[in-house]
């Protein structure tokens, strides 16, 4: 059996309308045309679906059942093609954002929220992870656009969007908690609590080290921020982080301060794949991004727009 979506739409609407010549004005075609897409679902089907004289249409028990079905088919194709309008419209699909830890919990929320309220049969899927492999998410097409570190590449195209200074992290009663601000050589020189190599703040925070000729061998390391954070607080050291990352860090207690001497930001960008679109949904997702970012929407102190 091979119903066309014409042939059912003609026959609910003389169903309906007890009437071929109502249901012809309500379709706007000509009662003729209706009277044959009705014929051609009878004969398709192999059953009489009305009973006709020359003022009523009624239907037959076979009838009864076609329009239930009949029912069922439209309003599933009607649907369908609404969360395809949804779709290309960029109203409806998933958003899928490969980012840093610090992004997904600090930065993210509030841009979710937003974008949620406007599109709510949108979803976003986030992957969070170290910087090589949200960048690999990218490269891959697991992801429409990742928010992260990282230099610009033939394969990715980079768009500044936020940066952080680092601040010491100190446990309370440190010497160093006493300064206004601490110079980085000045960090040196204490027990150093790092993050794991993977990570961009270890990147960055080795790289500052290495640029004042400061030799600096961790007292630990922790692949969780909020490990280090417990570190911290324990006394069992000193560590530097970039402001986003500081609320994942825990409740402390612990001290931040200022770091100088150099003055160091991590800057944080919305990278793509290279002459690629991302989908149009994706594409309504940086929309909102942007608009919180014209308004000066709140960022943590030490963070700012690029």
């Amino acid at each position: 059996m091979d119903a066309t979506l014409r042939q059912l739409s003609a026959y609910a609407a003389v169903a309906r309308a007890a009437s071929f010549t109502a249901a012809a004005s309500q379709l706007h075609v000509s009662q003729s045309s209706l009277s044959r897409a009705v014929a051609d679902l009878e004969r398709v089907l192999g059953a009489q679906l009305l009973e006709r004289d020359t003022r009523n249409v009624q239907l037959t028990a076979a009838g009864s059942e076609a329009l239930r079905i009949a029912d069922q088919i439209l309003g599933a194709h009607r649907a369908g093609m609404k969360e395809m309008e949804r779709f290309l419209l960029g109203e409806s699909g998933t958003v899928a954002v490969a980012t840093l830890p610090s992004v997904a919990a600090v930065l993210l929320p509030q841009v979710i929220s937003e974008f949620r309220r406007q599109r709510p049969h949108a979803a976003v899927r986030i992957m969070d992870g170290p910087e090589r492999t949200v960048l690999g998410h990218v490269t891959s097409g697991d992801a429409d656009f990742a928010i992260t570190t990282g230099e610009p590449s033939a394969q990715l195209e980079h768009r500044p969007l936020v940066r952080d200074r680092f601040v010491a992290v100190l446990p309370p009663g440190h010497d160093l908690a006493e300064r206004e601000e601490v110079a980085w050589e000045e960090l040196a020189q204490h027990p150093y609590l790092a993050v794991g190599r993977d990570a961009s703040v270890r990147r960055l925070a080795d790289a500052t080290f290495a640029q004042i000729d400061a030799r600096v061998v961790p007292a630990a390391e922790a692949v969780s921020v909020a490990t280090l954070g417990g570190l911290v607080a324990a006394g069992l050291g000193v560590s530097a982080m970039p402001a986003l990352v500081l609320p994942l860090l825990g409740s402390g207690p612990f001290v931040t301060r200022p770091l100088a001497r150099p003055v160091v930001h991590r800057r944080l960008d919305v990278a793509m794949r290279a002459r690629r679109t991302v989908p149009l949904a994706a594409h309504r997702f940086l929309e909102t991004l942007t608009a919180l970012r014209e308004e000066d929407g709140g960022l943590p102190d030490g963070v700012s727009w690029a």
